[in-house]
């Protein structure tokens, strides 16, 4: 059986991701642009939970590129420290130079403020120039897993670069394979690039009952006014178990 960590931002989102036999929850907020760190009362409500999942918790400053300033740095270091505090499992982090290479300097002070849990480096990686070298820094960083979906827009489309990365790594980290993974495809990408662990937002979209004005739009996109989308147990189950 694969096994499936799942994009969450609610703990509602967490109970579906659990109930549809996820193994662990990435949790975020503002997955529109990619996710940012969640707010210290929700990583606190879905550590303390216990749903049976790991809860790793993305540590991001802000949205827009990944080259962060000292203050940024040091507060991402402080939300790991709070993160260890409430019980989450693990931590998904990322800095680069502003050349695109990985920001050794900055991400060991992440690693040595998230020593002792699981830590994976987010798709901050996918946009280094030579992801060979970026691989091996992301090991020497001691980082547990690497998220990637092969620098292309999607991991099908990046299937190549994750099967030769995971050669060269050679069982010193685990890759995962991340960015349109669905039940239509994960099959494909499971066999073109051997790996184990995929990471999904597992979404459907549903309709939101809530009352709304008719003028106002507080969407980027006002098409999807009425359209909330979020993790749905069924899409889980399906990743889990599609052949």
């Amino acid at each position: 059986m694969r096994k499936i960590e799942v994009c969450c931002t609610t703990l509602d989102e967490v109970r579906e991701a659990a109930a549809g036999g996820a193994i662990r929850v990435e949790l975020c907020t503002a997955i529109s642009c990619g996710g940012v760190t969640p707010g210290y009362g929700m990583i606190q409500s879905v550590a303390k939970a216990g749903l049976g999942v790991a809860v790793h918790v993305l540590i991001r400053a802000r949205e827009g590129g990944f080259c962060y300033s000292e203050s940024e740095v040091e507060a991402m270091c402080r939300d790991i420290a709070f993160c260890r505090e409430a019980g989450a499992d693990g931590v998904v982090i990322g800095a680069l130079t502003a050349a695109g290479e990985v920001d050794m300097a900055a991400c060991r002070r992440m690693m040595a403020a998230a020593a002792g849990m699981s830590v994976t480096f987010h798709r901050a990686f996918d946009i280094c120039p030579a992801p060979q070298k970026a691989l091996e820094d992301v090991i020497a960083l001691g980082c547990r897993r690497l998220l990637t979906s092969g620098q292309e827009a999607s991991a099908a489309a990046g299937a190549g670069l994750i099967a030769r990365l995971r050669e060269q790594a050679a069982g010193r980290i685990i890759l995962m394979p991340g960015a349109g993974i669905n039940p239509g495809n994960i099959a494909e990408v499971e066999q073109k690039t051997g790996a184990t662990e995929f990471h999904s937002t597992a979404a459907l979209d549903f309709a939101d009952t809530a009352y709304r004005g008719h003028a106002v739009s507080f969407s980027p996109n006002p098409q999807k006014d009425g359209i909330l989308r979020h993790t749905a147990q069924e899409v889980v189950r399906q990743l889990v178990h599609n052949d």
